[in-house]
């Protein structure tokens, strides 16, 4: 099959192609580097052609519930409007666990493209993963100074490289209205942050405080927690810790 995967040089979006190429399949990669916008839709009718489904696993760096709704609004459109049109059968969409149970200003971005995505005239799957093992890295690479503010948050990590498989898995097979991916055990976020600045010898200090509001409390009671059937990891965090330690890419 010819899949097509939106946001293919990103943190899912690699794994995803990768998945993809090992199961025999040919990926296309729609990303601005690939002269594809899916924000104005320019290069999407050339991307699409011929491929038989697509991947979205876009993401937008931004703090703002309006930026992240626009965002994903012009982008699912574009994606679904351009997918009818060159006849691809299905898209599968990476979201997240818990956004309509956490109101988070990036979470309702994420709520808006699934909202787009029940109109969508193409069949549509759905896979809600849970934060990333990879996420701790990510926090620390936007983090400045000695202490390390870290929000209270119960969580299921799962690897990105289980996701991209279960992404790819998805795309092949017969359309999955929703389902949720998460790892095999539940962790503390200020913990798993914790853990990689010990392995790194990071001498910063972790302080874990529950953020105020709706959104605080929520994620501070286990609202990103799995609550539907899927499928679930199996590598946990304190193993993919060990994996990058050994392979000296933390």
């Amino acid at each position: 099959m010819k899949i097509a995967v939106a946001g293919g040089t990103g943190v899912a979006g690699r794994p995803t192609v990768e998945a993809l190429r090992a199961l025999g399949h040919e990926p296309v990669v729609l990303a601005r580097s690939a002269g594809i916008d899916l924000v104005s839709g320019k290069g999407l009718a050339e991307g699409l052609a011929g491929t038989d489904a697509v991947i979205d696993t876009t993401n937008v760096s931004t703090m703002s519930a309006r930026a992240a709704m626009r965002f994903f609004e012009a982008t699912t459109r574009n994606l679904t409007r351009a997918a009818e049109r060159a006849g691809v059968g299905h898209i599968v969409a990476l979201s997240i666990i818990g956004i309509d149970r956490v109101p988070y200003s990036y979470y309702k971005g994420k709520l808006r493209q699934e909202e787009v995505l029940r109109d969508s005239p193409v069949p549509v799957s759905i896979l809600r993963a849970a934060q990333f093992h990879e996420y701790p890295v990510q926090f620390l690479a936007q983090s400045k100074g000695r202490f390390l503010v870290v929000p209270k948050m119960r969580t299921q990590p799962v690897a990105v490289r289980e996701v991209g498989a279960t992404l790819a898995r998805i795309a092949t097979g017969s359309p999955v209205a929703m389902s949720e991916l998460a790892g095999p055990r539940e962790e503390v976020l200020a913990d798993m942050i914790r853990q990689v600045v010990r392995a790194r010898a990071d001498q910063r200090r972790v302080i874990e405080v529950r953020l105020p509001g709706a959104a605080g409390k929520a994620m501070a009671a286990g609202g990103t927690l799995p609550h539907e059937p899927g499928p679930r990891g199996t590598q946990t965090f304190a193993a993919w810790l060990r994996e990058q330690q050994a392979s000296e890419t933390l």
